[in-house]
C-alpha cells in the first residue's frame, strides 16, 4: 500500500472510530466525513491525527466543542487536539490568512496555560483557541477545501537557502515549496534553517513569530509533518514579498554587513558574564539607537563574547518600555474592540515584545549562523518598532506613574490581588500598573498574580493576542533579573485591563460542557 493510500485508509478508519464512539447520527450531524464522502483525488492527510484534524476542520461550529469535549472525556489528550488543530489550520489556511495564522500562533501558549491549570479547568484555554480556529475555517469555507495539497521535492534542483530565497524573490511559490520539500527531506532542521535565510529578510512581527511557531510546534505534530508546518511560513514570505522588498531594504543590506564585520557566520556564543548594570545600560543603548545602530551594538556584544541570554534580556526590557510608555490608541488607530487609549491586541508594545520573544526562540533552536543573526535582528527590530511605528516613546513616561503609586498603601497579598481584580474589571490601566508594581516591590508570590492575570487571558477575547502575550510575559519574567522582572508583569496588567470587557467567543459553551 503506498503512503498516500495508507494515509487515506487510516483516515477513513479513524473517522469510523470517531463515528462509532459518538454514534452515526451525531457524526452525520457534526459533519464528520466518512469514507464514501471523501473525494477521490489525493489530499494532504496526517496519519493517526487525521481523524481529529478532520473533526476540527469539517465539524459545524455549534457542534465542534461538544465533539471535542466528548473525545477528551473518552481519553484523547489536549496535546493531540492542539497538534490536530495546528495541522487543520495549516491545511485550511496555508499561512496566508490573518486570523488563521494568529490562531496558529496561539495554540502553543494555550497549551502551556492548560498544563499549568487544575485538571478540571485545564481544557479551557485550548477550547478557546480550538473554537477560534474552527470559526475561521467555517467563515472562509475552508471546511470543504484545502489551501495545502501534497507536494513533491524538486529532485532536479539543488535545494539551498539561497535557492529558496531566490524563488521567493521571484514570487515562484511552487518552486520555493519544492525546494523547501527537498531540504526538509534531508532533515527538518536543515529545511527550517534554510527557510530562516528568507524569513530574516524583513522584521514584521507576523513573519518573525510565524517562522518561530511553525518550528516550535514540531514536537507536537511530529517531524513527519514538518513540511506542512514550514510551508506556512514560506507562503507568508511569498505572499508578502512585494511589501518586504520595499520596506525591508534596510535590513537586507545591514544584516550581511553586521555578520561580516563581527565575523558572526559561525561564531560560537560567548559566556562572558555581565552584571545587571550592563543590562540596564544596554537597554538605554537600544532605546536611544536607530535600527542600524542597534544591530551594530548587538553584533559588537556578540563579538565581545557577552552571554547572549543577557543581550536578549535587555532586548525584552526595551520592548517592554514600549508598552509601559504607550499613550494608547488615538485617531485612526481606534477600531471595534480596540477603543481610545487601549494597548491590547496589535499594539506596538505587544508586537515588539512578541517579536523579541520569537527571536529568542529562533536563536535557541537555530544553527550557528542563525543563533547570531537572531540576536542582531531582535535588536534591530526593537529599535525599529520604537522609531518607525509612530509615537513619542522617548518623551512619554513609563508606568507606573508616581501619582498612581502614591494612593496604593496595601501590603497584604489578598488586598492587592482584590484591588487588581477591581482595577482590571474597571479597565483602569494606570491603577492596575501601580498595584502590580507595589505587589512586586513587596516580593509577594509571583504565582498568585500570574494566576489572576491568566484567568483573563483565558476568558477575554484579547483581539487575537491574549494567549501569546501572556506566554511572552511569563517567559520574559523568568529570564529577567530580579530588580527589573516585575516591569513585564506591570505591562501585562496594563494589557489585561485594556482588553477586559469582551468575552471570548465559545467560552460560555466550553465551561458548560466541562461541568456536565
Amino acid at each position: 500500500m503506498n503512503s498516500v493510500n495508507r494515509r487515506h485508509f487510516l483516515s477513513r478508519v479513524g473517522r469510523g472510530m470517531i463515528a462509532a464512539s459518538i454514534g452515526a447520527g451525531l457524526a452525520s450531524d457534526l459533519g464528520i466525513r466518512t469514507a464514501c464522502a471523501l473525494e477521490a483525488e489525493a489530499e494532504l492527510t496526517f496519519g493517526r491525527l487525521e481523524p481529529l484534524v478532520d473533526l476540527l476542520q469539517s465539524t459545524s461550529l455549534d457542534k465542534v466543542l461538544p465533539a471535542v469535549v466528548a473525545q477528551l472525556k473518552s481519553g484523547t489528550s489536549l496535546r493531540d487536539f492542539v497538534a490536530a488543530a495546528a495541522l487543520a489550520n495549516g491545511r485550511a489556511f496555508g499561512g496566508e490568512d490573518y486570523i488563521g495564522f494568529h490562531t496558529l500562533m496561539a495554540l502553543r501558549p494555550a497549551l502551556a496555560m492548560a498544563e499549568d491549570l487544575p485538571t478540571d479547568q485545564a481544557a479551557l484555554p485550548v477550547l478557546k483557541v480550538l473554537y477560534r480556529n474552527s470559526a475561521r475555517i467555517q467563515e472562509i469555507g475552508a471546511h470543504n477545501h484545502h489551501a495545502l495539497a501534497p507536494i513533491a521535492a524538486d529532485a532536479a534542483s539543488q535545494a539551498t537557502a539561497d535557492a529558496i530565497r531566490e524563488a521567493v524573490h521571484q514570487k515562484n511559490r511552487n518552486l520555493a515549496e519544492q525546494l523547501l520539500a527537498a531540504a526538509v527531506q534531508k532533515s527538518p532542521a536543515e529545511g527550517w534553517n534554510d527557510l530562516l535565510a528568507t524569513a530574516e529578510e524583513a522584521t514584521d512581527v507576523h513573519r518573525v513569530v510565524l517562522v518561530h511557531r511553525v518550528w516550535d510546534m514540531l514536537d507536537l505534530v511530529g517531524e513527519e509533518n514538518a513540511l506542512t508546518m514550514l510551508r506556512q511560513s514560506l507562503r507568508y514570505c511569498v505572499k508578502n514579498e512585494e511589501w518586504a522588498a520595499k520596506y525591508g531594504t534596510g535590513i537586507r543590506a545591514k544584516l550581511p554587513a553586521v555578520v561580516d564585520q563581527y565575523k558572526l557566520q559561525d561564531r560560537p556564543w560567548g559566556t562572558k558574564a555581565v552584571d545587571d548594570q550592563w543590562v540596564n545600560a544596554f537597554v538605554e543603548t537600544l532605546f536611544t539607537s536607530t535600527p542600524d545602530q542597534a544591530a551594530d551594538a548587538a553584533g559588537a556584544a556578540l563579538a565581545e563574547g557577552i552571554n547572549p541570554h543577557r543581550i536578549f534580556e535587555a532586548i525584552s526590557l526595551t520592548s517592554n518600555q514600549l508598552l509601559l510608555r504607550d499613550k494608547g490608541r488615538t485617531g485612526n488607530q481606534i477600531q471595534p474592540g480596540k477603543p481610545e487609549g487601549s494597548v491590547h491586541g496589535d499594539s506596538i508594545g505587544v508586537h515588539a515584545s512578541d517579536s523579541a520573544h520569537a527571536w529568542r526562540g529562533i536563536a535557541l533552536a537555530g544553527n550557528a549562523l542563525h543563533r547570531n543573526t537572531a540576536v542582531v535582528l531582535a535588536a534591530y527590530q526593537v529599535a525599529k518598532d520604537r522609531t518607525e511605528r509612530g509615537g513619542d516613546f522617548q518623551n512619554w513616561k513609563p508606568r507606573p506613574w508616581a501619582e498612581d503609586l502614591e494612593p496604593v498603601q496595601a501590603s497584604r497579598e489578598e488586598e492587592l490581588l482584590s484591588a487588581l481584580k477591581s482595577a482590571i474589571e474597571s479597565q483602569d490601566q494606570s491603577r492596575a500598573c501601580a498595584l502590580v508594581s507595589r505587589y512586586g516591590s513587596l516580593n509577594l508570590p509571583d504565582r498568585s498574580v500570574f494566576d489572576l492575570l491568566k484567568t483573563y487571558a483565558i476568558s477575554q477575547d484579547g483581539a487575537l493576542h491574549a494567549e501569546k502575550y501572556f506566554h511572552t510575559t511569563r517567559d520574559d519574567f523568568r529570564a529577567t533579573h530580579a530588580a527589573a522582572r516585575w516591569r513585564h508583569v506591570v505591562a501585562l496588567a496594563r494589557v489585561t485591563a485594556s482588553e477586559f470587557g469582551k468575552d471570548a467567543p465559545g467560552m460560555a459553551q466550553a465551561r458548560e460542557l466541562l461541568l456536565t
